[in-house]
């Protein structure tokens, strides 16, 4: 298996929130190639390209070229879900939705992918297979999940951590500013949408570069300054 670092910081493309007036699909792919190259520069450790209405050869343009791009960097590229894609392109993983396809079935596919799977709380206890990581949320409320959805909170986090047996990388509202206490209730990571779009583009939204910059700052930080500062 491909070992990640920790702690990790997980970027989740959206291309339909980056570029809401983009006037054609080949528009939008193109502003999301753009910005998934900063986050490979900035050193984003993982960019699950996420674009599940994607046509085939469209993505597998995307996917083939960024992770080119990407061979020789920190960035490990994985797609959502589609297998046949990412062994194509030559990118370094698959990501599962919590109601997709055995873990099992991908790692026999190819053993040395990095395989993650979406969890929520009501999935507890969680039958994931060997997968390399779980994306927990939503911790926070969020802009992508309807504001009905219910957050749920660190509590929660902390005991998906206890308990998943396998790195727990949080997601849902998580910025920089609260990233730290993810750290702090057992998270091996954050990931995140928002905060990487331009501003402007999200509520919380600073840009791909700045984002990189400050959850790595953020995710630094000693607890004890933390606890001194607040």
């Amino acid at each position: 298996m491909n070992l990640l670092p920790f702690p990790v910081l997980h970027l989740v493309t959206s291309r339909r929130r980056l570029t809401p007036d983009a006037r054609t699909v080949l528009d939008e792919v193109a502003a999301l190639e753009a910005l998934i190259d900063v986050a490979v520069d900035a050193g984003v450790d993982i960019v699950q390209i996420r674009e599940r209405d994607l046509d085939a050869a469209v993505l597998l343009g995307l996917v083939s070229r960024v992770a080119g791009r990407a061979a020789t960097t920190r960035t490990r590229i994985l797609v959502n879900e589609r297998a046949d894609v990412a062994a194509a392109a030559g990118a370094a993983g698959v990501h599962l939705p919590s109601t997709g396809v055995a873990a099992e079935r991908m790692r026999a596919i190819e053993p040395e992918w990095i395989i993650g799977r979406s969890v929520h709380e009501t999935d507890v206890p969680f039958a994931v297979g060997p997968c390399d990581y779980l994306l927990f949320g939503t911790v926070f409320g969020s802009e992508s999940k309807p504001a009905a959805s219910p957050a749920a909170g660190l509590e929660a986090l902390r005991r998906a951590a206890r308990t998943a047996g396998r790195p727990v990388v949080a997601i849902g509202g998580v910025t920089p500013d609260l990233a730290r206490s993810c750290i702090d209730a057992g998270a091996a990571g954050v990931a995140a949408i928002g905060a990487f779009l331009p501003p402007g583009r999200a509520r919380d939204a600073i840009g791909t570069a700045e984002a990189t910059r400050a959850f790595r700052a953020a995710m630094a930080e000693p607890t004890s300054r933390r606890n001194q500062t607040a």
